[in-house]
């Protein structure tokens, strides 16, 4: 069954509503220039909310060109599962994260970069995250990548799937790519940063049954 990861969250309500929909995963993203930004300490009230009443379900923290120190700082703090290198670190950064960190990737990556960054990377999916390449943007674009080429790739790794991605495109693009799990932030918002009920529970429900 492929997963759901709904990115962007920042308030509980929406939090709430994507678990309650079925979501897999949450993504937290911590990267200030960003309207989806949260505070870390928003953030962890809401993950204390979360853990209560959704265990199962796996909470990201997304960073871009962050301290490792802080990330640590945050990942502890907030109660966070798993940390999603959005910007330009290298493998040596996710090295330091073992079985907890996984690199997102803006494009297509060479197979000589995604041995880089897994090679030594002990653990479970997602491996690692295929968004579309907007200039200038880490991610949230709304532009939908190479399906082709990432359909490619996923004959070998299990990976999350962005950019792009509405209740009318993930069909076609699960059929297409087979990823282990689809990433969507803007698809189900009624305004950046803040999700809309039918957009997400239409969202996941055609995830549900696609394939």
């Amino acid at each position: 069954m492929t997963k759901v990861k709904i990115c962007g969250i920042t308030s509980l309500e929406d939090a709430m509503m994507a678990c309650e929909y079925g979501a897999d995963l949450l993504g937290f993203n911590f990267y200030q220039v960003s309207p989806r930004y949260i505070q870390p300490s928003l953030c962890a009230r809401l993950v204390a909310e979360i853990k209560i009443s959704f265990p199962q379900v796996t909470l990201v923290g997304v960073f871009v060109n962050m301290q490792v120190s802080q990330v640590n700082n945050i990942l502890q703090d907030c109660g966070l599962d798993l940390a999603q290198f959005h910007g330009d670190e290298d493998s040596d950064t996710i090295l330091q994260f073992p079985g907890k960190a996984f690199k997102a990737f803006r494009g297509i990556p060479s197979e000589e970069t995604i041995i880089d960054f897994v090679s030594n990377k002990q653990t479970s999916p997602p491996t690692f995250l295929v968004d579309s390449s907007v200039a200038g943007l880490y991610g949230g674009s709304g532009h939908a990548g190479d399906w082709n080429a990432a359909a490619l790739i996923s004959k070998k790794y299990s990976f999350l799937l962005a950019g792009g991605l509405r209740s009318e495109n993930v069909t076609h693009a699960i059929n297409q790519v087979s990823p282990w799990g689809v990433d969507t932030a803007s698809g189900v918002e009624s305004k950046p940063g803040e999700k809309d009920a039918e957009k997400l529970k239409l969202f996941i429900q055609t995830v549900r049954t696609a394939g």
